[in-house]
């Protein structure tokens, strides 16, 4: 009997009130959501309350789904520095809970996820979450659009390391590829 593989992936969209987070499962290439929700930290008081709060919950979410890998959202450059100082802190506890835990992590720019999801960088939240339920055949309901960024994340990674134009050796330059690759020469 042939053994499967099986890759989890856990998606994080990082932030100081609100963390989203979704936990897939890739089994023959079709992907099951096996978890979907936030953290909440408002009722905390102070910055490194919460930070804590993210470390704990997503190492708990880690140990309870044990992903192989996490792909989190960087955050976009606002006008709000302070907003962008905190959103990086979340996003760097988030990256420490994965390497804590031996999970392999991956970083997205928002438009990057978007057009893995939709074809459009500029795509709203709400045409990311009907999008997502159109590819995975699913109806996520009531989810705040918090834990469906985290589900598009996720989506995007698998995406990206199941391309295999995006596997593989990196080259710097043209002539390094073409000293690898003699048949693709012009």
């Amino acid at each position: 009997m042939k053994h499967l593989e099986v890759k989890r992936i856990i998606g994080v969209d990082p932030g100081t009130n609100v963390l989203g987070y979704a936990i897939i499962e890739i089994v023959q290439k079709k992907i099951r959501v096996l978890d979907l929700g936030v953290l909440r930290m408002k009722h905390l008081e102070n910055h490194p309350e919460k930070l804590k709060h993210i470390f704990d919950g997503l190492s708990e979410l880690i140990k309870k789904y044990k992903p192989n890998e996490m792909a989190v959202e960087a955050p976009f450059q606002g006008k709000n520095i302070q907003s962008m100082l905190k959103l990086g802190r979340a996003q760097g506890v988030s990256m420490a809970a994965a390497m804590t835990n031996g999970v392999e992590v991956s970083e997205y720019a928002p438009k990057k996820i978007k057009v893995a999801i939709t074809g459009n960088g500029n795509a709203a939240k709400e045409q990311v979450f009907a999008m997502l339920e159109s590819i995975l055949r699913i109806k996520l309901k009531d989810s705040p659009l918090d834990a469906s960024d985290a589900l598009a994340t996720a989506v995007c990674h698998y995406y990206q390391s199941s391309n295999p134009l995006t596997k593989g050796k990196k080259y710097k330059d043209w002539s390094s590829f073409l000293k690898d690759n003699p048949n693709k020469k012009a």
